[in-house]
């Protein structure tokens, strides 16, 4: 018997889910105030789509900014840290250490300074994103093979041609992992700060609801958390797709190199 592809049973897991969602508080299985039925959450959801939709666009923009930090500032630190020894040897406990730090205990301090505005939040949630970013670019950028570097040189490798065709390539399965992670981690950082301090965004609707014990309307702010981090997911797998050429690029590179070494170590050998 043929088992079903991986795909198939992801679909059948999130459907026993949505079923066991409907059915559970249907049956009297957990009270309404702590698992609202589906089908009611999605008609509230959809009876106060405008008051979602306002939120939605509040916390998408806090997002989009702080990913900007957290990706555009992780990725060219971790690439100063990864590339040159001496900065490495010296920062990289101390951003490994730092990372370990429960950063939300920090959140305090960035009202302080920002105030309870959408800046404190774009702050709090890009920082909260930078260090898986900045640490996994500088692993990837740690694993590349030195013999990959001094092929590229040896061919007359120019050095945008050197960060085009090997640094990228070699390094961008380790980067496109902290995306994830740092873009996950930056959702939960703006949609918690919300949650405590705030006035607009879904998180704001989690906590202003869950106050009035209002579970379906609490319930349908997380569904929309939920929606928005799976179109980040799904954003950043098109992403490694179309990279694949950069890492083909890579592979290519690194087969190259190889046979550039066998040569010389058979000429060497003749020799």
């Amino acid at each position: 018997m043929k088992r079903p592809s991986p795909p198939t049973v992801r679909r059948l897991i999130g459907l026993a889910l949505l079923i066991a969602w409907e059915a559970v508080p249907r049956l009297g299985l957990l009270p309404e105030l702590f698992l609202p039925p589906l089908s009611k959450t999605l008609a509230v959801l959809w009876l106060d789509s405008y008051i979602y939709a306002a939120a939605l666009m509040v916390t998408l923009y806090e997002v989009a900014i702080a990913m900007l930090i957290a990706c555009g500032v992780g990725i060219l630190v971790g690439a100063v840290v990864g590339g040159v020894a001496s900065i490495r040897n010296l920062m990289l406990p101390v951003f490994s250490s730092l990372y370990a730090i429960p950063i939300v205990i920090l959140y305090p301090i960035f009202t302080a300074w920002f105030g309870i505005g959408s800046e404190s939040k774009i702050a709090f949630a890009g920082v909260y994103g930078f260090f898986p970013v900045m640490l996994s670019t500088a692993a990837g950028i740690r694993t590349i093979d030195e013999q990959y570097l001094l092929a590229a040189r040896s061919m007359g490798a120019t050095l945008p041609q050197l960060i085009a065709r090997v640094i990228i390539p070699a390094s961008i399965p380790t980067v496109l992992t902290g995306l994830r992670l740092g873009g996950a981690l930056t959702i939960i950082g703006v949609v918690v700060s919300e949650m405590l301090t705030s006035a607009s965004g879904i998180g704001y609707l989690v906590t202003m609801n869950r106050t009035i014990l209002d579970s379906p309307r609490v319930f349908a702010a997380i569904i929309v958390v939920l929606a928005l981090s799976v179109a980040f997911d799904i954003a950043v797998r098109a992403l490694e797709r179309y990279t694949m050429v950069w890492q083909s690029a890579g592979r290519r590179m690194a087969s190259s190199s190889t046979d550039t070494s066998a040569r010389l170590a058979t000429s060497a050998s003749a020799a």
